[in-house]
């Protein structure tokens, strides 16, 4: 869209996400009647720590300076949720807001894990921010480890990478298949550049192997990395994936790796008998 068309949208947004704003709700006494729905512009820009006349230009729609601290208390004031606030920013700024740190617990939920299972002939691991393992399918523990036997506090897929052997064996290629983790990993680390838990992870895991600092100065970023996957299971010999990386909707930080078996390659045929003797165990 073009300049003119993006605040008018934005015009429309600020006024729309007002009128549904009940005064009650911010803590203003419902007193008398109100002329229209909704708060007032003097309102939003009290709550907001702004002057009305600047609220009042930014809603009209008007080419002024705006900082993204200032457009953070709009959305504060205006009570938008984390996706309104990414659209605010966007037609405000032409730039994404920054990522608030938020802890919160990570979870697969009963919907998720569903689907995980239904991917039978497709290892996936699911991992949070930090790249915690937060969930799993009987193919990825038939391929990798059981990591329901990893210590909750090494049930990290890049410490994982680092200091367990098996890991580095299964790899044919493992530079390529960590350099993606990796590049995945330092994304989220820029995206949530105020969370001090990542310097202390990087610090911790640059002391058990002095490979993760070579590749981590490297520098290479990639929300979503594809690559090609060649393991050499002891059990099953040659085993070829394409590795996606998928985003969870409604979880923003929360990712999917599924490990598809290259077509042709009898991969699928090797998986169902890992799994099979998994299942007799």
């Amino acid at each position: 869209m073009n300049n003119v068309e993006r605040l008018a949208a934005l015009s429309e947004f600020l006024t729309t996400h007002r009128a549904r704003l009940q005064p009650e709700a911010v803590g203003i006494p419902a007193v008398g009647r109100r002329r229209t729905p909704g708060l007032r512009r003097e309102e939003v820009a009290q709550i907001a720590g702004v002057s009305t006349t600047w609220y009042t230009w930014l809603e009209q729609g008007r080419q002024i300076k705006m900082s993204a601290q200032v457009l953070d208390r709009i959305a504060f004031a205006l009570q938008l949720n984390e996706d309104e606030r990414q659209y605010l920013f966007m037609l405000a700024l032409e730039q994404p807001a920054p990522t608030p740190v938020v802890e919160r617990a990570s979870i697969m939920t009963p919907a998720l894990g569903r689907i995980m299972e239904e991917l039978r002939e497709c290892p996936a691991i699911l991992f949070d921010r930090r790249c915690n393992i937060v969930g799993w399918n009987r193919a990825a523990a038939a391929v990798f480890i059981d990591f329901e036997q990893v210590p909750p506090a090494e049930r990290n897929i890049i410490w994982l990478l680092f200091t367990r052997k098996e890991f580095k064996a299964l790899a044919a290629n493992w530079n390529d298949f960590v350099s993606g983790f990796l590049a995945m990993f330092r994304s989220y680390y820029g995206q949530y550049v105020g969370d001090d838990w990542y310097s202390g992870f990087i610090r911790s895991i640059s002391e058990h192997n002095a490979e993760f600092a070579a590749l981590w100065h490297r520098n290479d970023v990639s929300s979503a990395p594809e690559v090609s996957i060649e393991f050499r299971h002891a059990k099953a010999g040659k085993m070829l994936f394409d590795l996606t990386m998928l985003q969870v909707q409604g979880q923003s930080d929360l990712r999917c790796s599924v490990y598809t078996p290259s077509p042709g390659t009898g991969t699928e045929d090797k998986l169902r008998l890992l799994q099979k003797r998994l299942e007799r165990r």
